[in-house]
């Protein structure tokens, strides 16, 4: 990877300022989350956002399933402008062609697509005032233990049409399998029989990152609950767009959807740092 640092101030003076050390933590690459420290950082911006960044430095980067090569990140540092160019690997992205969908679920009809809207104005509320506490520090586990049946970043053929890539991973597993929690956090959705998602669940780890199970046979827990790491929200089921149980779990991160096996290793000595 290509890194180059460049400091910039707010004065149309022109005069020499020492750049605060950065360091980010994860893959450099298409569909990763990346965890970043910068003592003495007012303000991060990635992508033209503001993204969260605390007291002591912490913050985290999305990197999208169709992030450019050439990135940009800035960081405001005492008065300064620290800019942080780097490289993104591409992902490596399969083709998943699914049949047996019921049409409706295809080709959604006038009345459907009223459902639709309104289940991502849903989704999209769930997500908009993160905490700034870092229950993500927790680290996270996988939800249910089952054979990996979609893949994040794939590219979905259902019934022959082609769909939207596909924003998280599927975990095929029994019906009535219990879904734990991934990690520490708050309840910011709990909504049942959505057209796509079916019974869904979103969960707030702050920072700005959530954590999405969809496709439940029932929820156990209600919006604005807090859950611990391990605690059991629901069961497999295969309500909504599903063509057998499984649960679709999804991780977002500042309205960026990112790879989930990506956060397995946010927070544990196997995530590869490098500093700036």
């Amino acid at each position: 990877m290509i890194f180059k640092r460049i400091c910039l101030t707010f004065s149309f003076l022109i005069f020499a300022a020492a750049c605060q050390a950065a360091t980010l933590c994860g893959k450099t690459m298409q569909g990763e989350i990346l965890v970043g420290h910068a003592p003495q950082t007012q303000k991060v911006i990635f992508n033209n956002k503001d993204i969260y960044v605390s007291p002591d430095g912490l913050f985290l980067l999305p990197l999208s399933r169709d992030e450019e090569k050439q990135k940009q990140l800035s960081l405001i540092q005492e008065g300064n402008i620290n800019t942080i160019n780097f490289e993104v690997a591409p992902g490596n992205w399969d083709i998943q062609n699914i049949k047996g969908v019921p049409p409706r679920k295809v080709t959604p009809s006038d009345s459907d697509i009223k459902a639709i809207e309104k289940e991502q104005k849903l989704v999209r509320a769930a997500q908009q005032k993160s905490s700034n506490q870092g229950f993500w520090q927790k680290g996270f586990i996988q939800p249910v233990k089952g054979r990996i049946s979609g893949n994040f970043g794939g590219q979905r053929i259902m019934n022959g049409i082609k769909k939207s890539p596909h924003s998280g991973i599927d975990i095929a597993a029994k019906e009535g399998s219990p879904v734990a929690a991934a990690s520490d956090g708050i309840v910011t959705l709990a909504y049942p029989d959505l057209f796509y998602s079916g019974n869904v669940i979103i969960i707030d780890h702050g920072f700005g990152l959530y954590t999405i199970y969809a496709h439940l046979k029932d929820m156990t827990v209600k919006r604005g609950d807090k859950v611990s790491q391990g605690d059991i929200i629901g069961h497999v089921g295969q309500t909504g767009r599903a063509t057998g149980p499984h649960l679709h779990w999804g991780v977002s991160v500042n309205g960026t959807r990112v790879n989930p096996f990506s956060v397995l290793n946010i927070n544990t000595s196997d995530n590869f740092c490098f500093n700036l």
